[in-house]
């Protein structure tokens, strides 16, 4: 089925109404998501972790991830689209995916079409902005046979003959298709590119990695017309949630919403059944109805439903433009429904996806206390135990681990974690408890251990305080010198780190800064 993609490069960036002369980027993670132009023409790439990309353009705006506000500012752009034609499906903010059939006609061929679609889009997303699109970021639009050819198509903004998607997505390397777990795995058998992929026999490929690998084959194929089988959705698979009264605020409408999409990802997999498509759909106290339609890479699991459900509720009510009324009815309708086939195994048949008996209880926490009040912690780098782990609302991307990579080093523990190598990072072991508070810290003679600018120590540590008393050192290794952000004057950083263990057992990781002592963490 011939697809037009629709696509804005840099989304994130765009959403945040910067100048594009200024140098900014998105972090998650602490790795890049987006970056601006002027950002990118300094070095600065998706991917690359903060302390790299802040090295390679000093000057560069730090800004946070923030999916919600993305969807939310994309709603305008969404109703634009919808005016070339029926069917407009989400696949993310920043890109959608339509039958390009019909509106192709209408305008006079897929050539008129694609200038007509980017000229209307750019004019929208101008009226929202302060400033102008740079050239880099205007709409492109691509048209293929199918909508994962057709948005890697936008990308280079070209139409692609009937019948030759599949030779034009095989040179692509592997990652495009985004299932970083997935993509890993193949690269580590041997298979880089797309061609090679869709070289191999689909039912031994859904075999070995189940629904995931046969989506991914699909992909691979330029056969994603489909998802999966297609079937007629039966209409019991539609959920419904009446709001008495009407919502008029996101996290009451979010309420209903989250357990919807509970009981939406629970009848489907009491079925045996996944989705690829998604249909959210609302009704005002005064009639209104307004319907979305969202299209996942992979089969929809309950987190991925309810956060596009909560990106759509803030895309609507944020902008009193959208609804005059409150909220009174809320529908969740699958579609592109098949049979899951199955689910994929590691090596060492490990699985590492959560049981939906714990899905289901974080969505009803999330229900009662919102989006954060559910979180997942998350590695990533860092030089103080406290910086390592960063904690993120459950069901948002999560940085995945990518063991064997060089500068890394494993911490061994009931999971082998895999962390980025740091300058100035502490040696293993972890500490297990990470409390900073004050102490005192004295050698053999009873005179306070100091460190001298040049991180030389005046004498041995042989006792400190905790909780009052006095312990004895009987062990200690350091300093390990910190000298952080020296080029900024607000947020500069000069500490020493020491190890050290007491006659009691107990060991501990101390700091000292501005002639002060601290006790960072405790070891186990």
């Amino acid at each position: 089925m011939r697809t037009i993609a629709i696509g804005c490069p840099r989304w994130p960036i765009v959403a945040h109404d910067l100048s594009p002369d200024e140098p900014s980027a998105i972090f998650f993670a602490n790795r890049v998501v987006a970056a601006s132009v002027e950002a990118v023409a300094s070095g600065v790439k998706k991917g690359m972790r903060r302390r790299e990309a802040q090295s390679r353009c000093p000057e560069l705006e730090v800004l946070t991830h923030d999916p919600a506000r993305d969807a939310r500012t994309f709603e305008p752009v969404v109703a634009a689209i919808e005016a070339f034609g029926p069917q407009v499906e989400v696949v993310r903010p920043g890109l959608v995916v339509m039958a390009a059939r019909g509106p192709a006609r209408y305008f006079g061929g897929e050539e008129q079409l694609r200038a007509k679609m980017a000229e209307a889009i750019d004019d929208a997303i101008a009226s929202k902005r302060m400033h102008a699109l740079h050239t880099d970021d205007r709409t492109r639009v691509g048209i293929a046979d199918g909508p994962f050819a057709a948005t890697l198509a936008a990308v280079r903004g070209r139409i692609i003959e009937p019948g030759t998607s599949r030779v034009f997505l095989a040179p692509f390397p592997i990652r495009v298709l985004e299932d970083p777990a997935l993509c890993d795995l193949l690269m580590r058998l041997g298979i880089t590119t797309l061609g090679a992929f869709a070289a191999l026999d689909r039912p031994r490929v859904v075999a070995r990695f189940g629904t995931e690998g046969e989506i991914a084959h699909r992909l691979a194929s330029a056969d994603d017309d489909r998802l999966l089988e297609p079937r007629q959705a039966p209409p019991d698979l539609t959920v419904a949630r009446e709001l008495d009264p009407p919502a008029k605020r996101v996290d009451i409408a979010m309420f209903a919403g989250k357990n919807a999409a509970d009981e939406l990802a629970a009848t489907l997999a009491e079925k045996g059944l996944a989705c690829a498509k998604l249909e959210i759909q609302v009704v005002t106290e005064h009639g209104e109805e307004r319907t979305r339609m969202w299209r996942y890479s992979s089969a929809f699991t309950s987190a991925a439903i309810a956060e596009r459900v909560r990106w759509q509720l803030e895309g609507w009510l944020a902008d009193g433009a959208q609804l005059t009324g409150g909220i009174e009815h809320i529908r969740l309708r699958p579609h592109d429904v098949g049979a899951a086939t199955g689910v994929r195994v590691g090596f060492w048949n490990r699985r590492g996806e959560v049981p939906d008996r714990v899905r289901r209880a974080i969505a009803r926490v999330q229900g009662l206390l919102g989006p954060s009040g559910a979180k997942q912690a998350v590695v990533q780098g860092g030089r103080h135990p406290s910086e390592q782990v960063a904690l993120v609302p459950w069901g948002d991307p999560v940085e995945a681990s990518r063991p064997g990579l060089p500068g890394t080093r494993t911490v061994a523990g009931p999971i082998e974690v895999e962390l980025p190598v740091w300058p100035g990072q502490l040696p293993s072991p972890t500490p297990v408890i990470v409390r900073e508070r004050p102490t005192d810290l004295k050698d053999g003679e009873g005179n306070v251990v100091t460190v001298s600018g040049r991180f030389v120590v005046s004498a041995a540590p042989a006792r400190m305080r905790r909780d009052g008393a006095w312990h004895e050192i009987v062990a200690w290794a350091g300093p390990w010198p910190v000298d952080e952000k020296w080029w900024d004057e607000t947020t500069h950083r000069r500490r020493s780190r020491f190890q050290v263990v007491c006659a009691d057992g107990n060991a501990y990781l101390l700091a000292n800064e501005s002639e002060r002592w601290f006790v960072e963490a405790t070891y186990d």
